[in-house]
């Protein structure tokens, strides 16, 4: 197996794990209710405390997700592992670790 074809099935796999943990957290950012009869003030700041972690989490796991449809598209056109700034190749070590990053170190730290 080429070192394209491991990165594709680690983007794959990548990919199928953020769509399931996405599909199983759908009702964690719903409205929380402020029903004070049912709710004390503390339970209520604890729910919606939560809330917007798990809308977080949702949104960080988006824009991974986004990530990696990228790079599975940049693999399909032959532009993986090319700086998107200077297009200069991008470190192995780098993408290794990072299979969907877009910019070499050099970049990077500019």
């Amino acid at each position: 197996m080429t070192e394209l074809e491991q990165t594709r099935k680690k983007l794959a796999a990548l990919q199928s794990e953020l769509q399931e943990l996405e599909s199983h957290s759908g009702d964690a950012g719903d409205t929380v209710v402020l029903d004070q009869s049912k709710v004390g003030r503390l339970s209520r700041m604890d729910a919606m405390q939560a809330q917007q972690m798990a809308l977080e989490a949702s949104r960080r796991r988006q824009l991974q997700l986004q990530k990696v449809v990228g790079a599975l598209r940049r693999l399909d056109a032959g532009e993986y592992g090319f700086c998107f700034i200077c297009h200069e190749e991008i470190d192995d070590r780098r993408l290794e670790v990072d299979p969907t990053s877009t910019r070499c170190m050099a970049c990077v730290d500019k």
